[in-house]
Order: C-alpha cells, then structure tokens, then sequence
C-alpha cells in the first residue's frame, strides 16, 4: 500500500496543503518548524488516530479553528481507497470512507497502515510504562482494529472503577458501594483478559524480529530482548514492583505462572482473584492497582534492562529496532492478506551517527513507500536516493 495523495484543512500550521505522493522514497526537506513533521503527523494520526507528539486533539487544530479535516487517496494493487478524518474541538471525530456516509472515527482504523519513527520515540527505552503500552496498544490496534473497543471497554470501566474507590478513600464508601465495585470487577476482569492476552500474543511476535532489527543495526554482540511484566506476577504488597515472568523464580525462588499458556477466561478468573485481594489496599489509595494500566513491558539487552543501562546510542538501536520490529509484524500480516505499511522517518536521521543512518536507510529503501523529513539534505544517506519535496511556510513546493 502507497499512499497517493495528502490533503490537510486547517490541520496544526496549515490552512490548505496538498502533497502529491509516489511509490518509494521520498524526501521532504525544508527548516526546522517550518511544518515537515505536521504532514507526517497527519499520516500517522490517520492510521492510529492518536498523535506521536500530543495526547489531546486540541493542538492539531489550527490556532482559531474549531476542526481539522485530513483527506488521503491510498492505492493498493489496483484498488485505491479515499479516507477523510475529520477532527473535532468540541464533539466526536468523524470519518468517511469513499465518500460515504459519515462514520466512527474509528471504522478508519485498520486501513492505513504506518510505521514512524521521529525522536519523541527516545520515551519508549527512556520513558515511564505509559509509553511502552501505548506503542503495544497501537500496534495492536492497527493488526487488529477490533481491539480499539477492547481499549476503550477497558478505559471506560477502569474510570468507573476508580471513581468508586476514590469514593471510599473520602469516606463515603457504603455496603451499596461494594455491591457496585463486586460488578466493575468483573467487567474490568473480562476486559482486562482480553487485553492481555493480546499483548501478550502480540510481544511474542514482536520478540524475534526485535532481537534481528537489533543485530542488523549494530554489531551483534548484544542480543535484545521484550518481557511482558504482568500485575497478574506481583503481590500487591510489592506495590506493583514487577516479578520475572515467562516461567522465570521470583526474587523468592518461587516460579511465576506463565501468563501466555491461559486462556481469555483463566486470565479473567485470575483478575477477579488479584482484585478481591487487593482490595483493601486499593480502598486505602483509592485507585485500581492490578490491571493493564500498570503493566510494563521491559525491555532488555544483554544481560541487562535497556533503561538506566543503555548508552545513548544502544538506546537508539533499541527504539528503531521496536519500529523495525513493529514493521516486520506488519509485513508478516501482509503477506496473509495484510497491507504493508507506510514507512515514516521524521527528522530521524539528524539524531544518528553516520553507521546507524546507513544501516537503517539500507533496512528500509526497500519498502513499497518510505517518507523521510530532514531540515538538511545532507543527512540523508545515499541508499535514500529518491524524489525530493522542498517544504516551505504554508506550503510545499515541489521538486522533480
């Protein structure tokens, strides 16, 4: 899948942009802040619908407009496809489809497929857990849009949940309270199985092509790694202080339950278990400590975790080998039926020494479409020979 034509309305810096696009490489080129990475943001927020940069809607509109509209013609094989995202200030986002009638913002998902990289993803080896189960949550997503329900099931009742104990946490928590929180218990159990269980499922695929994406951008000698660490594996007296999973002892010498050998409904069964004796703590602190929420995905190299052992540039590594791995996993699907995905490297390039720019360049000139944004020309490398785009205040102008 290629994506043909961009048109943006009144997103982040632009009034009005259209950006005719081809199959391969593909290079905007033009100052820092001048609106590069507003055009990679629009492609990436229409196939996730969620930002790299923001986690509100607010900042995408342009400074006194109440609504963005993103409009994109995407070709595969001999099928192409128009997708229009409007984005709303003040209500429900909208989409259409071929022009069709107006749907869910989220009936979008699973359509445009994309894999970006840009600085912000230093937050995935650097970051606090919320980065890493965004970036699993998306990808997720994306394989799978029916999980963006799975999500918001979860959200949804992880709110009311929280609500109910900060309720007794201020005193007011009544025997009619505890009925209530016995039944968001078991919703929140059923949704949060079904969203493990997808991690889970989805870190297992992503593990070895993170461990080879890591090999072919360095020199090998350091094997990289993913370990889902479930609230399901701690004692709540612990704090949520992870446990080794997968099978490995416990700080105690006690072996922890491998959480991918169970079902939607044994993992259910479990959540209903850790809440009941858990509860009491989470009435004292008000706030649900077990769950998806709280769950991390450690990321490891060598003998190692990536964060606080990492030199700069293994840290690097380790971020473009979680996109390399992402894409992978794409490409597997694509080759079941799938589409293979859009290749996005924003202002990538500046931040790598010039080994690591080779290196990945020469992962990704292969791709069916790669979009690479550089305030200098010169810091693309020579395996990204392509078409170049001069952008410009307001605008773009092309060239060749």
């Amino acid at each position: 899948m290629y994506l043909k034509h961009l048109s943006l309305t009144d997103f982040r810096s632009y009034a009005q942009v259209d950006l005719s696009l081809e199959p391969g490489v593909t290079v905007l080129v033009g100052s820092n802040g001048i609106g590069k990475t507003n055009l990679m943001e629009a492609i990436g927020y229409l196939a996730t619908l969620s930002s790299h940069r923001v986690t509100a809607d607010g900042p995408l509109l342009r400074f006194g407009t109440d609504r963005a509209l993103i409009r994109a013609k995407l070709v595969r094989g001999e099928q192409s496809t128009v997708l229009e995202l409007e984005i709303n200030g003040g209500r429900a986002n909208r989409g259409r489809i071929n022009r069709s009638n107006p749907v869910r913002a989220r009936d979008l998902l699973g359509i445009c497929h994309t894999v970006l990289f840009a600085p912000e993803d230093l937050a995935l080896v650097k970051g606090d857990p919320s980065s890493r189960r965004r970036f699993l949550d998306e990808l997720l997503v994306s394989l799978v849009p029916r999980h963006a329900a799975t999500r918001s099931d979860y959200d949804r009742v992880l709110k009311q949940r929280n609500a109910l104990l900060k309720s007794a946490r201020a005193g007011k928590f009544t025997a009619g309270h505890e009925a209530t929180l016995d039944v968001w218990d078991q919703h929140m159990a059923r949704a949060g199985a079904e969203l493990l269980h997808a991690r889970l499922e989805l870190v297992e695929r992503l593990r070895p092509h993170l461990n080879s994406a890591y090999a072919q951008l360095t020199d090998g000698s350091k094997a990289a790694d993913a370990v889902y660490r479930s609230t399901l594996q701690t004692t709540i007296d612990d704090d949520g202080a992870p446990a080794r999973a997968g099978g490995e002892p416990s700080p105690d010498g006690d072996p922890v339950e491998d959480l991918r050998l169970l079902s939607v409904d044994e993992l259910t069964e479990r959540y209903v278990k850790a809440f009941a004796a858990s509860r009491r703590k989470e009435l004292e602190r008000g706030i649900s400590l077990v769950g998806p929420h709280r769950d991390e995905l450690e990321l490891v190299l060598g003998q190692a975790p990536a964060k606080g052992y990492a030199s700069h540039g293994e840290t690097w590594s380790m971020c473009l080998s979680l996109r390399l791995a992402s894409y992978y996993v794409m490409l597997d699907d694509a080759r079941t039926g799938g589409s293979a995905p859009i290749l996005i490297l924003d202002d990538v390039f500046a931040e790598l020494d010039v080994q690591r720019r080779r290196k990945l360049a020469a992962i990704v000139a292969g791709a069916e479409q790669v979009l690479v944004t550089a305030a200098v020309e010169a810091d693309i490398p020579e395996e990204l020979a392509g078409r170049r785009v001069k952008v410009v205040p307001g605008g773009i102008d092309e060239q060749g």
